[in-house]
């Protein structure tokens, strides 16, 4: 995975995490920055995957 675009990617994440973190919060889902960080990860795999997807299909 590109470290450069995956960093991006974190960043994108942490950008709507406060979004996030209030609907979780509605929902009654309590969640730490512990718990978070495998569905960070797991968000960087599909944006990776997404991203490539992308690219792929502009070089069509």
């Amino acid at each position: 995975m590109n470290q450069d675009k995956s960093m991006e990617f974190m960043q994108i994440a942490m950008k709507y995490l406060p979004e996030a973190k209030v609907k979780l919060d509605q929902a009654g889902v309590e969640i730490s920055f512990e718990l978070l960080q495998p569905f960070m990860e797991l968000f960087t795999k599909v944006m990776n995957e997404a991203y490539e997807l992308g690219k792929n299909d502009a070089l069509k």
